[in-house]
């Protein structure tokens, strides 16, 4: 039986996935060159390209994703809600569902129809918003959003969202958050000027199609039980979290984006009584070690080096069980990796 209670443990994960001859994340600013931190040669991916890779695979599974395109427009949150809040009050079987159990918002439900005489959802959505009508539609309004967020959208269980539309204002804190991550070794940058485009007209365009050879990148991420109180994520969509992040990323490839493949997911659920960051940033206990005597730089495939997790593992060790701080460690790995507590 699928469990719907909301989560009611805290945890902390470590994500790893290698990109060969890819662009992981380009960076608008810098001519679309893969993201850097180029004092340091470190190879750096935006959490938000991550929850995208994550929000894509989830469509694909036939998920409602908030934070999408409307029809083939991209729009902003705001704009999206009103489009969600028009198909949702058109559609009578679907409005019964969401106040199913509260007779009483179904009376005031019906009260602000009455009242607002309205001939399509979009008149009802005005009226609705109206500060005159506040105290009618106030709770209404409330309910509907907290409807649409706890039971429709995934996305927004996950990783919250803001809206900010007279009536229906309310932020969401996403109990699913990720760092910034970044390629535990220095990174080298693979250049091509030759890339041709054919244009409908028939001429052509040359670009530079700038590209990583090798990067073993890594993430840090938490997940946390208060926030996921307002938001309503189970224990059953953060299976469906764990799925996401290990298969989205290899499951949609593009041009630039293939070769990339999960390799080691870590997560640690704590105890009643201990929270996010106990052991401070998972990454800080994995190393690479370039091997056969390269340089960080020359690595260009997972074999040119040693990914050492003695570190995380000396500090998980005779921490899980009862009266300790953590519940157990899940542990998902890929090809060539080995690690077990």
């Amino acid at each position: 039986m699928e469990n719907t209670a909301t989560i009611t443990n805290n945890s902390d994960f470590l994500f790893l996935y290698e990109a060969i001859q890819c662009n992981p994340n380009g960076d608008i600013d810098q001519e679309n060159k893969p993201r850097m931190d180029y004092d340091n040669q470190i190879n750096l991916v935006t959490d938000v390209r991550v929850k995208r890779y994550i929000r894509d695979f989830l469509k694909t599974q036939g998920k409602d994703i908030f934070v999408d395109m409307e029809g083939e427009n991209k729009v902003s949150p705001d704009s999206k809600l009103k489009a969600v809040l028009v198909r949702l009050l058109a559609a009578p079987e679907e409005v019964k569902i969401a106040f199913e159990g509260r007779e009483d918002l179904i009376k005031k439900f019906d009260e602000i129809q009455k009242k607002a005489a309205a001939k399509t959802p979009e008149d009802l959505i005005k009226f609705m918003q109206d500060k005159k009508n506040k105290e009618l539609a106030s709770e209404v309004n409330r309910f509907i959003l907290a409807y649409l967020v706890k039971q429709k959208f995934i996305d927004i269980r996950f990783f919250g969202s803001a809206f900010a539309i007279e009536g229906f204002s309310k932020s969401y804190i996403g109990p699913i958050q990720l760092n910034w991550g970044y390629s535990l070794h220095k990174v080298q940058l693979m250049e091509s000027n030759s890339i041709v485009t054919i244009m409908n007209d028939g001429s052509s365009t040359i670009g530079k199609d700038y590209r990583v050879h090798y990067s073993l990148l890594a993430f840090a991420g938490t997940v946390n039980k208060y926030a996921a109180i307002s938001t309503g994520l189970t224990e059953a969509d953060l299976g469906e979290f764990r799925t996401a992040i290990w298969e989205s990323i290899p499951a949609l490839p593009t041009r630039s984006k293939m070769n990339q493949y999960p390799k080691l997911y870590v997560e640690v659920v704590y105890n009643e009584g201990f929270h996010n960051g106990h052991f401070g940033d998972l990454r800080q206990y994995v190393k690479v070690i370039p091997a056969n005597g390269l340089d960080e730089k020359q690595i260009r495939k997972f074999d040119d080096l040693t990914l050492d997790l003695s570190g995380l593992k000396a500090v998980l060790q005779g921490k899980v069980g009862n009266g300790l701080p953590v519940k157990e460690v899940k542990i998902t790995t890929g090809n060539n990796i080995q690690f077990s507590l």
